[in-house]
């Protein structure tokens, strides 16, 4: 089977299930693991880089603002591939190459292949989505055991931190400039690390708050994950950021309650890896009850 995958976390999924071989095509963000680099890139973005998250804020509003993609579909490479199936998503346009973009791209395929849409909205539906791709690569089996070991992961998290009384209230950080809380399955994973999620709802999208509200929401932790940044770039980002002056009043601030994680590989991509955020953010929030992830670079304190 020939495989293209048109988001990162679809290429991690069919890495996870031991079909790297079959796997043809990717976007420009797949990076893992190391070794999807050296797969054509058949989906590129239409974005300008820069290092300023207002600035990307902004392309991303007017993108959307036009009706436009952020993404591009490399015809003259994804072609010549002959793609069986496509993995993509219709859950975050800023993730991935749009309905639309996929649409045109299919009708100058010679052969139409078939498109498998992933859309999780909870940490279940991320293991369903796991189920589904094994099941249209004719590998239900290993899908089976690979969840199996995820949700066995998770049940014993949920079991080290059931006898907490009073969960700590957490303000989860999914970009800072301008300020949103995570959604979809954020919150969700907060809940199985032992937290309460002040401000993000489960299954629901990430959303931009005001500063005002975040004071409001009077967090006793509070978690840095800028979508799309790794640890290193979350803590630059946070230093550089212009906080409002009653911040250092929040009791989260004043305990040293404030961290920065590797959100790219443990938060932002609906694949595996999250199970393994649900331990970064239980270890966390609940140091005594659950042990170290032991995961080089996933969190620091700020």
């Amino acid at each position: 089977m020939r495989i293209c995958s048109f988001l990162p976390s679809a290429t991690e999924i069919v890495y996870a299930l031991g079909l790297g071989e079959d796997l043809v095509g990717v976007t420009y963000a797949c990076d893992f693991p190391p070794e999807a680099r050296h797969k054509p890139v058949v989906v590129n973005t239409r974005m300008t880089p820069t290092d300023n998250p207002a600035d990307l804020d902004r392309q991303v509003s007017d993108f959307v603002a036009r009706g436009e993609s952020l993404y591009q579909v490399d015809m003259e490479k994804l072609g010549p591939l002959a793609p069986d199936l496509i993995l993509t998503q219709d859950l975050c346009h800023v993730c991935a190459a749009s309905p639309g973009d996929l649409a045109a791209a299919l009708s100058r395929l010679p052969q139409r292949p078939r498109v498998l849409s992933l859309t999780p909205q909870t940490l279940s539906d991320v293991f369903a989505d796991i189920r589904r791709v094994g099941e249209a690569t004719d590998r239900a089996e290993a899908a089976e055991r690979l969840v199996a070991e995820l949700e066995e992961s998770v049940a014993g998290v949920e079991q080290a931190v059931a006898g907490v009384v009073e969960r700590p209230r957490v303000l989860c950080l999914e970009w800072l400039d301008p300020p949103y809380v995570g959604g979809h399955w954020v919150p969700d994973m907060m809940e199985r690390a032992g937290g309460t999620d002040v401000l993000g709802r489960t299954g629901e999208p990430s959303r931009q708050v005001t500063w005002e509200s975040i004071l409001g929401s009077h967090p006793d932790v509070i978690v840095v994950m800028p979508c799309g940044y790794d640890l290193e770039q979350t803590v630059t980002e946070f230093r550089r950021t212009e906080l409002p002056p009653d911040w250092a009043q929040l009791a989260a601030v004043r305990a040293g309650q404030v961290f920065a994680v590797d959100a790219t590989s443990y938060f932002s991509r609906p694949g595996p890896r999250l199970v393994l955020g649900v331990r970064v953010l239980a270890h966390i929030l609940h140091p005594k009850r659950t042990p170290s992830p032991l995961l080089s670079g996933s969190a620091t304190n700020l």
